[in-house]
């Protein structure tokens, strides 16, 4: 039996001219921009796009020109197919985003012509949003339902991961160093900043916030619970109401609290991105320097830490046994 295995993940813009049309698929998703006559919702792409422009060019210029999230991602691609390939498995793997090259069209494209018998579908999200797993599964099934060659493969896919052990362990593992290098280890307030959803889609039944507060807890076990920690939410964008504590705010009462050490943890994010390397490194650090934080630390994004790539292929063994 051949073995394929897609990873697929948001997208950015990998230069600056990217970034309109990237702006333009992310606003035309009926998952994120809830209108449902096309039309209208992609005017309305359109119009953020072209006013989001020029900002968003703004933050990709400060971190090197465009995202790295294509690149890492491929990179975690290969380090699974190398930890299946050393437990005796050879899986061919496969990359595709929602919202830029390589497009989950073109993945669905390559993995018809590969001659796979079985596919596992993962997605980086460990939390289960219908703005991201949600939306990239929906465009999925649609694609494959278009292609004949599907017939024949067997699809398996993975919702969610929030409490896997094995990527537990690898966020604590990731903390530990981080918080050592603090000058109060014990005492630095550990904050998880996760990517905000609108706070009506959790009201509708949307896994989202629930799942992500499982992770912190699950994580803070693993660390003994020796630090004060709280969750706080990035990223809003529009006008409507997103899940609250914005992480600006909390890094702002963190200051006035007297916080001096503050370790920040990308909690939903598995790779670096312009949430990571602009929001969380340069503005918020910005931030809780005005606010008065003296000790303002980022935990790295998990990329391809050896541990976590084990998570995933773990993930993977026990989807092929289903």
């Amino acid at each position: 039996m051949k073995i394929g295995v897609l990873l697929f993940n948001l997208g950015g813009p990998e230069t600056l001219r990217d970034v309109k049309p990237f702006l333009y698929r992310l606003f035309s998703d009926p998952e994120i921009v809830r209108i449902k006559w096309g039309l209208l919702r992609k005017a309305l792409a359109y119009t953020i796009a072209t006013v989001r422009r020029r900002t968003s060019e703004g933050y990709y210029r400060q971190i090197g020109g465009g995202s790295p999230l294509r690149r890492l991602t491929e990179e975690q691609a290969l380090a699974l197919a190398r930890e299946l390939k050393a437990r005796g498995r050879d899986v061919e793997t496969f990359v595709g985003m929602c919202t830029w090259h390589p497009l989950l069209e073109e993945a669905i494209g390559k993995i018809a012509e590969s001659g796979v018998d079985s596919l596992v579908i993962l997605p980086l999200f460990p939390q289960y949003s219908v703005t991201t797993t949600g939306s990239g599964f929906s465009a999925l099934r649609k694609l494959i339902d278009k292609r004949p060659e599907f017939k024949k493969i067997h699809v398996q896919w993975i919702s969610s991961w929030p409490d896997h052990p094995v990527y537990i362990d690898a966020l604590a593992q990731a903390i530990q160093p981080e918080l050592a290098k603090t000058p109060n280890p014990g005492k630095a307030h550990i904050l998880f900043s996760a990517h905000s959803v609108p706070e009506s889609y959790v009201r509708k039944g949307d896994p989202y916030l629930e799942q992500t507060k499982r992770t912190v807890e699950l994580i803070m076990d693993r660390l003994l619970r020796t630090n004060p920690y709280s969750l706080s939410f990035q990223s809003k964008i529009g006008p409507v109401k997103w899940l609250q504590p914005f992480t600006n705010d909390v890094i702002v009462q963190l200051g006035k609290d007297g916080v001096d050490d503050v370790l920040v943890v990308p909690i939903s994010f598995v790779s670096e991105h312009v949430e990571t390397l602009y929001e969380l490194d340069i503005l918020y650090k910005k931030v809780a320097q005005k606010a008065g934080v003296e000790n303002f630390r980022r935990v790295p994004a998990l990329n391809s830490a050896p541990m976590f790539i084990r998570a995933l292929a773990d993930m993977v063994e026990n989807a092929l046994e289903l």
